[in-house]
């Protein structure tokens, strides 16, 4: 299905983005992986020899223009274009109102948006007709959750970023949509407290929490021409999840 499309995803390393990963090169993907991850190179070699494809190991952090840069110059050179651009690197902080230092806020902001807004600038640059950008949000971003506010807010302003930017360039054959996973499990997650997650597993109407795998098949279908007239649009990977 994407044979020979060239691929940039970031938070490449874990959960969501390596699930991606996975079932890109399954269906023959060139791929260039982002992560701040050394273990990076290692999936690039994997997925290179379990599917023969191109695949690239780009490590360092999305806060870093230098880095994103990189990434996109490296594109440039192998393959002069990028069809796909993945933007999934994120991080969670619990906090309730009154207890959320503002460093932490700033550096939520930084790396679920900023970062985002940023390289797809400069993706943009090398997209043409066909092109899809996926950006990576939550259920958190469409309903709020309690005790992530920040998380909340800013996975909010990925779907806003999003659908502006889908406007802006339909008239050029680009799309831009959204994924809004509920609760995954992923490294993230398991990193909250137990009585969260608990709470979180049991508001899900399907009675089980999701997998990334779930989610990459849903990114799949935004990357494919099966959605070439799909733009603009939010689509939930949660399971019937009340947040």
């Amino acid at each position: 299905m994407l044979k020979g499309k060239v691929v940039v995803i970031t938070g490449a390393s874990r959960g969501i983005g390596r699930a991606i990963a996975e079932q890109f090169a399954a269906v023959g993907a060139d791929l260039h992986l982002c992560a701040r991850s050394a273990g990076l190179a290692g999936l690039a070699t994997a997925l290179h020899e379990a599917h023969g494809v191109q695949v690239a190991a780009h490590v360092g952090d999305v806060q870093d223009t230098p880095f994103l840069k990189g990434v996109v110059g490296a594109c440039r050179k192998s393959h002069g274009r990028i069809d796909v651009l993945v933007n999934n690197a994120g991080v969670i902080q619990q906090g309730l109102l009154g207890m959320i230092p503002m460093d932490q806020t700033r550096a939520t902001f930084e790396t679920n948006i900023l970062a985002i807004v940023n390289l797809t600038q400069y993706a943009v640059r090398l997209m043409g007709p066909g092109a899809s950008i996926i950006n990576v949000a939550s259920i958190a971003g469409v309903r709020g959750m309690e005790g992530t506010a920040a998380y909340s807010a800013s996975k909010g302003a990925v779907i806003s970023f999003t659908l502006a930017i889908a406007k802006e360039l339909a008239g050029q054959g680009i799309r831009a949509n959204v994924l809004a996973p509920g609760f995954i499990d992923t490294d993230m997650t398991r990193g909250l407290t137990a009585e969260w997650f608990r709470k979180r597993v049991e508001s899900i109407g399907m009675g089980r929490i999701g997998q990334p795998e779930d989610v990459a098949k849903v990114a799949l279908f935004l990357a494919s021409d099966l959605s070439a007239y799909v733009t603009g649009q939010v689509i939930g990977v949660d399971g019937g999840m009340q947040a």
